[in-house]
């Protein structure tokens, strides 16, 4: 009988198998994901064949260092950028196949985005920046203007809702932010960096409403973050390194 030790691509291989299970409850999956850009005669290999499986409730930390590709791999996840090679199905739909229109119509029903800047329409209140994109789906003004002031009032902004994003502090921005990714009800919702911008309590409170949030509507989410305490609340951790996808 052979006493030897799993080698080291096997030990790999068998960490790609986890991280793209198998499972039909998956919301987002990434199945060897490659991208390169080229820079004059040189081509730069970002990503080298990702796989990664999200579960409808669970929420995954993204974590490496900077360059490694985490803002490259949301990008692609949330299809705004193809990838050289490889496949995304988010919520049981193939998206290589999709053309512009098909994509946009994803992004918008089933895609929530946050990023380390708010990116909040500077000309309107924090209301009506959370109810534009409900709007935008199909639901009523009145409708998207409840659920807009429903979710400022989890996020603790009642009394600012009618403020416009100027006359808010970076936190409440933020929180602004948050509330309008999760506005439209989506299934995925992908962060990137979205406390990064913020003091280290600001970011604790902030990122604690997001989790409250996101698990409260059972979204599958990605989160990228170089804060460790941050990811370390999450329910596991994926690290991107030298274009390769680990579970940390």
């Amino acid at each position: 009988m052979s006493d030897a030790s799993p080698s080291a691509a096997e030990m790999h291989q068998a960490a790609q198998r986890h991280l793209l299970s198998s499972s039909t409850d998956s919301v987002l999956k990434l199945d060897g994901i490659v991208q390169t850009f080229c820079q004059g005669h040189e081509v730069l290999k970002v990503l080298r064949g990702v796989n990664l499986a999200i579960a409808k409730g669970e929420v995954v930390g993204l974590v490496g260092p900077s360059g490694a590709g985490k803002s490259t791999l949301l990008q692609i996840a949330g299809l705004l950028e193809m990838p050289t090679s490889g496949a995304v199905d988010i919520a049981g739909q193939a998206c290589n196949v999709l053309n512009d229109d098909a994509r946009t119509a994803m992004r918008r029903n089933n895609l929530g985005f946050v990023y380390q800047h708010h990116h909040l329409l500077p000309e309107f209140s924090a209301l009506e920046n959370v109810a534009i994109p409900q709007i935008i789906t199909g639901l009523s003004r009145d409708e998207a203007f409840k659920r807009a002031s429903e979710l400022l009032g989890w996020m603790g902004l009642e009394a600012r809702e009618k403020h416009r994003p100027a006359r808010l502090s970076g936190g409440e921005q933020q929180r602004v932010a948050i509330a309008r990714a999760i506005a439209t009800s989506p299934t995925l919702l992908l962060a990137d960096e979205p406390t990064g911008n913020l003091d280290p309590h600001t970011a604790d409170e902030v990122f604690s409403l997001l989790l409250r949030l996101a698990r409260g509507a059972g979204l599958a989410a990605l989160i990228a973050t170089h804060n460790l305490d941050v990811a370390a609340k999450m329910d596991r951790i994926v690290r991107l390194g030298d274009g390769r996808l680990i579970e940390a």
